[in-house]
């Protein structure tokens, strides 16, 4: 997917001054990453370069570091986040059976985003949260001894959120 430029153009020229508070070199790669993933929701490729060119280093180095650290997505994410917890403790108390449902409802696996570009669902190790296992974030919102019963009930009240906010 090609970052569209004239859709993004704000978060373009306000990446780009952020850019310029930076001190060249490779020490900057990380801040640059995090804050290029915070306002467009994945590392473009087509701004790794400019990157690159502002922090005087080679782009091999810079995609070398959003690939190797699992914070950083090369590929945009939905609006809504699902991260099902599949450590030890969630895993034994159902955390599996949480995944398949949300694969199920939503018609994605982990590691997809929808085609509408709503969800996205990943699993991971652990969320740090194992007495409320089995646990799930939607966007970084925890919510702990899920069932599989809740799930479409989550679904739900994030649409509902949407409708709320919507004038």
């Amino acid at each position: 997917m090609n970052l569209d430029f004239e859709k993004n153009a704000e978060q373009v020229a306000s990446y780009l001054v952020f850019l310029k508070t930076l001190e060249p070199g490779t020490g900057s790669i990380i801040p640059a990453l995090q804050d290029m993933q915070s306002r467009f929701g994945y590392i473009p490729m087509e701004m790794v370069q400019e990157t690159a060119e502002a922090l005087k280093v080679f782009s091999s180095q810079i995609y070398g570091v959003a690939t190797f650290y699992a914070q950083f997505s090369m590929e945009p994410k939905g609006k809504w986040r699902f991260d099902v917890c599949l450590g030890t403790a969630c895993y034994v108390k159902g955390a599996g059976d949480i995944l398949k449902k949300l694969e199920d409802i939503l018609q994605i696996k982990s590691g997809e985003t929808s085609a509408d570009g709503l969800y996205t669902i990943e699993s991971c190790r652990c969320i740090g949260a194992c007495g409320l296992a089995p646990v799930m974030t939607v966007n970084g919102k925890v919510y702990g001894k899920v069932k599989e019963d809740d799930i479409e009930l989550i679904i739900a009240s994030l649409k509902e959120d949407e409708d709320d906010n919507v004038e």
